[in-house]
C-alpha cells in the first residue's frame, strides 16, 4: 500500500496522467491564436497533437524525484548566484558580457582514433580542455571537480576531398554518444551527398564528459545554476577551440554552427563570440535557461528556488554573460537561420521567437510538431540544405567519404 502510494506520488506518475488535459489545453490556446510571426495559419491536427503528448509524457519522465534539490541545496545555490551577481557588477560583465569570456588558442595535445558507426567512418578528436571559470568564482572547484569534463571530445567525418567546408553540429541536452549523434544530425547525408566536412562536439556533462553513474547532462541543468553559466561559457570555449584546430590545419576553411535545442542555444551563444563564420543554424533552440527552470521545476521547488534566490532576477543578470538573447550575433543577418516546432512543449516556441527577433527576424522555419519532431519534418531538412547552400556551404556533387 506504501509503495503504491508512493507510485501515485511520483511527479513522473503525476505528470503523465497530467499529459493528456495539458496538450488539450495547449491546442485550445493555439486554436485561439494559431499565428506565428515568419508562419501562415497553423491549425491543430491530430499529429500535432500526438506530438504535443509526447513531448509532455518525456518531460514528466525527466522528473526524477532522486535528483530534486534537498536540504541546503537552495541556499547554497542562492549564496552561489547573489556573490555571482556581485562580482558580475563590478567587474563590469552585467554591462559587457562579451568581456566574460577569453579567447581560447589552437588546443595542444590532440589525440584521434577511428571508429565506425552507422555506416559512417569518423574520428574521435580528444583534447585537454583549456576553460576554467574565473578565479574566485562561485562553483569554481566544483565545476573543475568534474574530472571527466576537463577533456574535451569530438566525432568528426571527413570527405577525402581537400578544402571541403566544415559543419559543427552541436546535440541537445542527454545525447553526446557517437550513434544518437550522428543520427539526429544525419551526418552521413550531410556530408556524403552535401559534400560537408563535420565535427560534432560533445557537451560538457555529456556522453564520455560525465561522472561514472550520472545521467548525460546531469549537473548542466540543476539547482547550482551557476553551473549552467560554465557549462555554457566551456562548451563555446571547446567549441571554438575546435574551430582552432580546423583552421591551424587549414587555414582558409569555411566553417558553419548548426545545434539543435541545447546545441541551438550554444551555436547562437558561440556565433555571438566567434568571428569568420559562414553561418549560424540554430534549430528548436532553449534560449533561456533560467526562464525553463522556472517554467518545467515542479512547484515546490520553484517556490523555494524563488525564496532562496536561486531563481529569480539575480539568476536572470548573471546568466547574461552567456545568454544569445543579450550578446550580439556576428554573422550577418542573411547568414542566421532557425526552426522550431509550433507544438514544442520544452524550448517552446516562444524561446525560438525571442532569439528570432533579436537576430533581427532572419529566415525562420516552422513545422508542424513538438520538440522531437523535428526529425520526422521533412520541411526542416529541406529548410536546412537551402539554408547551407545560401551560406556557400554545400557542393553540386556528392562527396566520398574517408573509409
Amino acid at each position: 500500500m506504501q509503495s503504491a502510494r508512493a507510485i501515485l506520488r511520483d511527479p513522473r506518475t503525476v505528470g503523465v496522467a497530467q499529459a493528456a488535459p495539458r496538450t488539450a489545453a495547449f491546442l485550445a490556446r493555439s486554436w485561439a491564436t494559431s499565428r506565428l510571426p515568419g508562419r501562415g495559419e497553423s491549425k491543430p491536427t491530430i499529429g500535432l497533437a500526438a506530438q504535443v503528448l509526447l513531448d509532455e509524457v518525456l518531460m514528466a519522465a525527466m522528473k526524477n524525484p532522486k535528483l530534486f534539490p534537498k536540504g541546503d541545496d537552495y541556499e547554497r545555490a542562492g549564496a552561489d548566484m547573489a556573490a555571482s551577481h556581485a562580482m558580475w557588477g563590478e567587474r563590469g560583465w552585467l554591462d559587457d558580457p562579451e568581456a566574460y569570456h577569453v579567447n581560447p588558442e589552437v588546443p595542444m595535445g590532440t589525440m584521434l582514433t577511428r571508429a565506425r558507426v552507422l555506416n559512417v567512418g569518423y574520428e574521435h578528436l580528444t583534447f585537454p580542455s583549456g576553460y576554467e571559470p574565473h578565479a574566485g568564482e562561485p562553483g569554481r572547484d566544483r565545476w573543475l571537480g568534474y574530472a571527466a569534463n576537463r577533456t574535451a571530445h569530438a566525432w568528426v567525418v571527413r570527405t577525402r576531398e581537400p578544402g571541403r567546408p566544415w559543419l559543427v553540429c552541436v546535440h541537445g541536452f542527454g545525447m553526446g554518444s557517437p550513434m544518437m549523434d550522428m543520427r539526429a544530425f544525419r551526418a552521413r547525408h550531410l556530408a556524403r551527398e552535401l559534400g560537408l566536412n563535420l565535427l560534432l562536439p560533445v557537451l560538457p556533462l555529456h556522453g564520455p564528459r560525465q561522472k561514472p553513474g550520472a545521467n548525460a547532462g546531469e549537473g548542466f541543468m540543476s539547482i547550482d545554476l551557476i553551473d549552467s553559466v560554465h557549462g555554457f561559457a566551456q562548451a563555446a570555449w571547446d567549441i571554438r577551440s575546435a574551430i582552432r584546430w580546423i583552421r591551424f590545419h587549414e587555414p582558409d576553411a569555411v566553417v558553419g554552427l548548426y545545434g539543435l535545442s541545447l546545441g541551438g542555444y550554444t551555436v547562437a551563444l558561440t556565433a555571438s563570440l566567434e568571428d569568420d563564420l559562414a553561418c549560424v543554424i540554430s534549430g528548436i533552440p532553449a534560449t533561456d535557461l533560467v526562464d525553463l527552470y522556472r517554467r518545467h521545476s515542479p512547484v515546490k521547488v520553484r517556490r523555494k528556488a524563488l525564496e532562496s534566490g536561486a531563481l529569480g532576477p539575480k539568476a536572470v543578470d548573471v546568466h547574461r554573460v552567456v545568454s544569445p538573447l543579450v550578446l550580439e550575433p556576428k554573422p550577418a543577418r542573411d547568414r542566421r537561420f532557425l526552426f522550431a516546432g509550433v507544438g514544442d512543449r520544452m524550448s517552446t516556441s516562444k524561446q525560438a521567437l525571442r532569439l528570432w527577433e533579436h537576430w533581427d527576424r532572419p529566415k525562420i522555419a516552422w513545422y508542424p510538431g513538438g520538440h522531437v519532431g523535428f526529425f520526422f519534418a521533412s520541411d526542416v531538412g529541406r529548410f536546412v540544405e537551402e539554408a547551407l547552400a545560401e551560406a556557400g556551404m554545400t557542393v553540386r556533387q556528392p562527396a566520398a567519404l574517408t573509409a
